[in-house]
């Protein structure tokens, strides 16, 4: 089970953007995607064929999955977290400071 997973919201913990929240779009094994987070300047060369000018365009690139952490809405800070099973056999993720349930 994936601690981090589309569409949860993290903070960057190190790097340019430290201290940024952001939404993740897509996880790919150990990177992550995040919304407006780790933006770079591409140099994209002109395609008369699918019609798409010269431009230097703003793209988001992958952080690795160990520099984001889940922004846990109670503690107001970057958690760590945890997976345990519950009663009825059912897996959850929870928040590690104070043990609440991701997701039910």
């Amino acid at each position: 089970m994936n601690k981090i997973r589309k569409g949860d919201t993290v903070v960057v913990l190190s790097g340019k953007d430290k201290g940024r929240q952001g939404t993740v779009l897509s996880v790919d094994g150990d990177k992550v995607l995040v919304e407006n987070i780790n933006k770079v300047k591409k140099h994209q060369k002109p395609n008369p064929q699918r019609n798409v000018q010269a431009a230097i365009i703003d793209k988001s690139m992958p952080l690795h999955i160990s520099k984001v952490a889940i922004w846990n809405m109670g503690a107001k800070k970057g958690d760590r977290v945890g997976v345990k099973k519950l009663n009825d056999g059912k897996r959850v993720r929870f928040f590690k400071s104070n043990g609440e349930v991701i997701d039910a």
